[in-house]
């Protein structure tokens, strides 16, 4: 097994804008200009493309060998997008939800059609009002089968490999969730949750009104697998459970899978298995670089030490923590990581003393594997008491808290994060991505009004 040459990959969901900050429309249009000035530098134009809602576009990366190759990268195809943007008056929004209300406009394509029949218009819309940030965690070539979900000609180390990685995935939901955290505000309230959480994959159990609260298997985070066996049960369970809700919508089967439905495509978990042969982490919201390549570094180094060391991912009661003995990595249960830990991290977040210690936990166990963006780790660690998400340093600027967002106000922050976002890309633009984390500048900056 050849763990050094696994790969990491990137996708990042954003709004676009305009100069005042109002929500625009015209994601065609700026995609076009995307594609001319791509093709100009030689870079795939395959990198920008659309969403479901036309204020939304979303930037990918090819698939990276190191957290610097793929962070460089990404920051070159920001720069594109910036870019294009300035020669139409139009601005990249980063954060994982627009503060004000809107009304984004639905693209007239089958599937998303079929999606929406299926959830409700209404429920659906929440994906419309969110944007999240996909990492790519790269398996052995060819274990994922899109048609049986796992090939049968793969070896057991292979779908050991697979196995343990989805279940590293799982277990890192919550604290990628409480260290992403970005934008407070939904449709104009601070409603004191993780907004891109709720809204998304909803909750039954806990109230939460999102995408997927009455289809959780379809869009709530997925149990372990104890087997590869149950890895893919559990797939085609997911699969039957959205053809239902199909026949429960009126919709025939035929038309999902016309419009390019198929067993893997059936699924919107916060951790799934991708026909790219990766295991795709979708719980992180969409934010600030800094942020996200903070994000980068850590899946990749926790990732690397799992195959480097041949670890098996564990859940078990008894802990609820990361906890490593002999060849087992010992993770929390999945009652508590989809119960009560993960409400503590979509309400407190890091403040939450059983929140902290798990995330510090995962920052031990990442900084372990060493390696040139240990560093910062290491610094986040020392400093997890006083660890301010994007969403808390936004939120220390509005008194009170829960008070309703006015319009100007929203737009001003919308402005003021557009200009922060072009601040770090001009400056990561010309530093090592991963060192530059340590430069309190780039990742700090408490003015947001």
């Amino acid at each position: 097994m050849n763990v050094l040459k696994r790969r990491i990959g990137l996708e990042q969901e954003f709004f676009l804008v305009d100069e005042a900050g109002e929500i625009s429309s015209l994601g065609d249009e700026f995609l076009q200009t995307c594609h001319s000035l791509a093709a100009a530098q030689n870079i795939s134009p395959n990198y920008f493309v659309p969403e479901f809602v036309k204020c939304m576009l979303e930037i990918n990366t090819p698939p990276a060998y190191t957290g610097t190759e793929l962070a460089q990268v990404y920051i070159q195809n920001l720069k594109l997008a910036i870019a294009a943007g300035q020669q139409m008056g139009l601005r990249l929004y980063p954060l994982s939800s627009y503060p004000l209300h809107i009304m984004p406009v639905m693209r007239d394509k089958p599937n998303y059609h079929i999606q929406a029949r299926t959830v409700g218009y209404d429920r659906f819309l929440h994906a419309g009002k969110c944007t999240g940030t996909h990492i790519h965690l790269e398996v052995p070539p060819g274990v994922i089968d899109p048609r049986v979900a796992v090939s049968y000609n793969s070896t057991s180390t292979q779908r050991e490999e697979l196995l343990n990685i989805f279940n590293l995935a799982t277990a890192l939901d919550s604290a990628l969730i409480s260290l992403a955290r970005a934008c407070p505000f939904y449709e104009g309230q601070a409603i004191g949750l993780a907004a891109h959480t709720i809204r998304y994959r909803g909750s039954e159990t806990f109230g939460w009104e999102g995408v997927y609260t009455h289809l959780q298997p379809v869009g709530g985070l997925m149990p372990y697998a104890e087997t590869v066996e149950s890895l893919v049960e559990q797939q085609f369970a997911r699969y039957y459970a959205w053809l239902e809700a199909l026949d429960q919508a009126g919709i025939e089967r035929q038309q999902f899978l016309a419009a390019g439905g198929s067993l893997l495509k059936s699924a919107w978990n916060p951790v799934r298995l991708n026909k790219l042969g990766t295991v795709e982490v979708r719980c992180i919201d969409s934010n600030f670089p800094s942020v996200i390549i903070a994000m980068i570094a850590l899946l990749e180094k926790a990732a690397h030490r799992v195959r480097n060391e041949q670890l098996q991912v564990k859940p078990t009661k008894e802990v609820k923590t990361f906890v490593v003995s002999e060849n087992y990595l010992y993770v929390p249960e999945f009652e508590y990581l989809n119960g009560e830990l993960l409400y503590a991290a979509a309400t407190e977040g890091v403040k939450h003393p059983q929140v902290k210690a798990y995330v510090d936990s995962v920052l031990q166990f990442a900084i372990q594997d060493n390696g040139e963006d240990a560093k910062y780790l290491t610094k986040l660690r020392a400093d997890l008491d006083h660890y301010q998400s994007i969403e808390t340093e936004i939120l220390h600027q509005f008194t009170p808290a829960t008070a309703e967002l006015s319009r100007d106000e929203g737009l001003r922050l919308v402005r003021k994060c557009c200009d922060k976002l072009e601040a770090q890309v001009l400056w990561l633009d010309n530093q090592h991505p991963l060192a530059s984390l340590d430069d309190d500048v780039i990742i700090s900056d408490a003015t947001w009004l």
